[in-house]
């Protein structure tokens, strides 16, 4: 099921928690945001409903972010969604929705870190606290996480649709980023917990630093150069070195070689994905399309 066959209403929350959770069912309900996969709507003034509205593997993405993340949750430096209750498929919406933490703060597409050195050490810690070895029945990454070799063929049709469209001023150089880090040595540690999804929509702000992380649908276990990669989407210009530093333990060449092509292909996706709108594919996010040409242009001037 998906927006187009259902109406996610401030009503119908209601009507979920009075059948599900009774005692949540008198608290203020109001919109938070539509993203991706799921509708975020604000219950009262510490907890959110997050429902899913588009894309099927949404139900998964959710029922594993309840599983997984009250575990890993104490030991992260900064707020991100704690999940509180599970709502199962019913009558009135079939398909499950959780109840979360609510987390403050904007999202990084819409209000760009401008405190650097500070949003790269509160990313450094972040990660460092999350990248631990996760136990061998964690979710993995569908690929992502994994050998770049993988996404080699999907890089390359999006790479070329993006020129195509005019998109990508410098192709070749781009390209060269990608081609560097599918030849860099593997991954060889164990799994660690990965976000699986830092781009800058999940990852929030206040006064111009890092205050929250949000949508940990995607968590998965994995090579941690797919997380390290949103330092160049995230942080302002000559920062993903602070971050670099500040990142425990260090990351080797090869892993930043990684890194850096992973950010390459996200931000060409997210390139495409904030033009969607424009040329009738599905999406259309336009806040996504600076943060991704922001993290092209740093990766090509510190390629070359």
């Amino acid at each position: 099921m998906t927006h187009a066959e259902i109406e996610v209403t401030a009503e119908l929350v209601r009507d979920l928690l009075r059948d599900q959770h009774p005692d949540l069912a008198d608290y203020p309900v109001r919109l938070g945001a539509r993203g991706w996969d799921n509708q975020l709507w604000r219950l009262g003034d510490d907890l959110a409903v997050r429902l899913p509205w588009a894309t099927p593997s949404a139900d998964a993405l959710l029922r594993k972010e309840h599983t997984w993340l009250p575990a890993l949750t104490p030991r992260l430096p900064l707020p991100v969604p704690v999940p509180q209750r599970l709502g199962e498929p019913s009558a009135r919406f079939p398909r499950p929705w959780i109840v979360t933490t609510w987390v403050p703060g904007t999202p990084a597409d819409r209000a760009p870190v401008t405190r650097a050195a500070e949003a790269a050490t509160a990313l450094a810690a972040f990660l460092t606290a999350l990248h631990q070895p996760a136990p061998d029945e964690a979710p993995a990454g569908r690929g992502r996480g994994g050998p770049l070799t993988g996404y080699s063929e999907g890089f390359a049709k999006q790479l070329a649709s993006a020129t195509e469209l005019g998109l990508i001023p410098d192709p070749d150089a781009v390209r060269a980023v990608w081609e560097d880090a599918v030849a860099a040595p593997d991954w060889a540690g164990p799994a660690l917990w990965l976000h699986g999804d830092l781009h800058p929509a999940n990852v929030l702000t206040a006064d111009g630093t890092l205050c929250g992380v949000i949508d940990f649908g995607d968590l998965f276990a994995g090579d941690p150069a797919y997380d390290l990669s949103a330092a160049w989407s995230l942080l302002p210009d000559d920062t993903a070195d602070h971050f670099h530093a500040a990142y425990r333990p260090a990351p080797d060449a090869a892993t930043l070689r990684r890194a850096r092509g992973w950010a390459a292909g996200r931000a060409v996706a997210g390139i495409l994905i904030a033009d969607a709108g424009v040329h009738g594919r599905p999406g259309g996010k336009p806040t996504w399309g600076p943060p991704a040409h922001a993290a092209l242009r740093r990766l090509i001037a510190t390629h070359r």
